[in-house]
């Protein structure tokens, strides 16, 4: 169509021109009668015909081919297509820019095995903070040692042999720490974090004991091998019998002041079992001096039981301060890394999560997290939590306050809306807030929607929808905006750190009495490590481990608790 218009038109003005020349040339008497300009006129139109004749000649000759039209209609549709993407994606979540999280996450996992692995990326906002290249090369080495090292690979099985004799006589190739499930599920994600960094320091091989559900809600975060501990090892059955009486507990191996080699030094234990839990003495607690790790480095298998996130005392070690320091050149970090390299919910939980996050919270302007957790005595709810709760978020203005004179507020345009995710063991607390944004609309015009997945009543440690449901709502509160937590809670310290938000704390209340204030804003995202030990190695004395080292301070809701911290001088 294009080449026959092209004719078209062609021809028509060769046959006008050639039409205007003929009737000049017919008419003798105008011939005679020309002037030169008139004659130079006629040669001026000739040229004209004769290159618009040429233009048109070659322009049908040589038309642009096809590919030239189709690449360019290409383009305009790639943009079109892009367009709508991008258009379409922005209704729902952003695309992640790297599922592997900047190369903190290992490639190459079979991703229907766990989805949230590569899918949580979508779910959070970009985070200012990046991995060190230092973090990310040790983890990629600690991967090699944990697949050379492994359940059930030859160094394994031949260090298993050496356990049951109960001594070894000559260093091993592989050397292990045991982490033994102990405890709630919030303190067993920050423990296991800590035992985790442990044994990159000191490169050793992690091994998780399952307990009664860890294989429920944690996918496998090293590649090709394992981190359970397989059900045939030798100390199994000793795990629950395991305290600081034991004749293998550090501690008291201590007290005796044992000699842990024989005269020539040969022969050495084949584990020690290290007490770290909150009721650990001064003796356990010598774990945390550099002398202590020098002994226990001989020994190939450590066996840990932990309730404690013990990571701020790890940087009061001297021979690990410049490894911790290349590690996370951003101390406030630390949680936050080992937590979203280590703990991925399985395809059960991340069901939880997902449908629950879509269902209520993906549309909404802002998301706010209010995790609840009341030591008080008695059923709840108490009235003096809720109003501290209430105070906290309106003085700071997380919720708008509403009003009592109107029984309608219009803003203009489309209002914004918040969605409020609340976590308790009691509904009474989500009911309450509820109504009140229900039975009256707020002084911004804001539409608050309030949201509350479970109400278990009472903690239920060993039953297993229960933890996933703990889980879920760990990390549901993990993806809102802003967090409001409970002083003391563990469930709240995963929840921020895996987020990387820093809470609003609510104090701890005193008397059935709300504080005034009623929270203040964290110092960082870390946990507190609720017993921390108050001893200086080297001078053999008390001293305060809050005040040694500026990015290791007392925590906000616990006095004599330490929290990892950065820029604490402008704090």
């Amino acid at each position: 169509m294009k080449r026959f218009k092209q004719n078209l038109d062609g021809d028509h003005l060769s046959t006008h021109l050639d039409l205007d020349t003929r009737n000049a040339l017919r008419d003798p008497d105008r011939k005679s009668g020309l002037s030169s300009m008139k004659v130079m006129g006629i040669f001026v139109a000739g040229l004209i015909v004769f290159s618009v004749l040429f233009s048109v000649n070659v322009v049908l000759r040589d038309p642009p081919s096809d590919a030239v039209f189709e690449t360019s209609k290409a383009r305009v549709l790639e943009v079109e297509h892009r367009k709508d993407s991008e258009d379409q994606f922005s209704e729902s979540l952003e695309v992640p820019k790297d599922k592997l999280l900047r190369g903190l996450l290992a490639d190459g996992f079979d991703e229907g095995s766990c989805v949230s692995r590569y899918q949580s990326a979508s779910y959070r906002k970009e985070l200012p903070y990046r991995p060190s290249s230092y973090l990310i090369s040790k983890l990629r080495s600690y991967e090699a040692l944990h697949k050379q090292c492994g359940p059930y690979t030859e160094f394994y099985n031949k260090t298993i042999e050496q356990l049951k004799s109960g001594y070894h006589t000559s260093s091993l190739d592989c050397n292990y720490v045991v982490w033994i499930s102990f405890s709630g599920l919030g303190n067993r994600i920050l423990t296991l974090a800590s035992a985790f960094l442990y044994a990159v320091l000191t490169n050793r091989v992690l091994l998780v004991d399952p307990g009664v559900d860890m294989v429920d809600l944690f996918c496998e975060p090293f590649p090709e091998v394992s981190w359970f501990l397989p059900m045939d090892f030798p100390l199994k059955n000793q795990f629950d019998s395991l305290d600081q009486k034991s004749p293998h507990c550090y501690g008291k191996m201590l007290k005796k002041n044992s000699n842990f080699t024989n005269s020539d030094g040969s022969v050495m234990p084949s584990f020690v079992y290290l007490h770290l839990a909150h009721d650990y003495d001064d003796q356990d607690k010598l774990f945390f001096c550099s002398q202590d790790q020098t002994f226990l480095q001989k020994i190939p298998w450590l066996i840990m039981k932990t309730d404690n996130y013990f990571v701020p005392s790890l940087f009061l070690i001297p021979s690990f301060e410049q490894e911790l320091n290349n590690l996370f050149p951003r101390k406030e970090t630390a949680f936050h890394f080992l937590g979203r390299y280590l703990f991925h919910p399985t395809n059960v939980v991340w069901g939880l999560i997902t449908r629950y996050y879509q269902a209520y919270l993906e549309k909404a302007d802002e998301r706010i997290g209010i995790q609840i957790r009341v030591f008080d005595t008695g059923t709840g709810p108490f009235q003096h939590v809720f109003d501290q709760i209430l105070a906290c978020a309106v003085k700071e203005n997380l919720l708008p306050e509403i009003n009592r004179q109107d029984f309608i507020v219009s803003p203009l345009g489309t209002p914004k809306s918040k969605a409020v995710l609340m976590t308790s063991l009691s509904s009474g607390y989500f009911e309450k807030l509820r109504n009140i944004y229900w039975e009256h609309p707020t002084v911004t015009g804001e539409v608050i929607g309030i949201y509350q997945p479970s109400h278990e009543e009472y903690q239920q440690t060993e039953k297993l929808m229960h933890n996933r449901k703990a889980w879920t709502e760990m990390y549901l509160l993990s993806l809102t905006d802003v967090l409001v937590t409970s002083s003391w809670s563990t469930f709240g310290y995963v929840a921020q750190s895996l987020g990387g938000l820093t809470p609003w704390i609510l104090y701890k209340p005193e008397n059935r009495t709300a504080p005034d204030p009623p929270c203040q804003r964290a110092m960082s995202m870390e946990p507190c490590f609720h017993a921390p030990p108050f001893y200086d190695c080297k001078a053999k004395t008390g001293v305060d481990t809050g005040k040694l080292v500026p990015h290791v301070r007392h925590c906000e809701d616990m006095s004599w608790g330490l929290k990892l911290v950065d820029s604490y001088e402008e704090l």
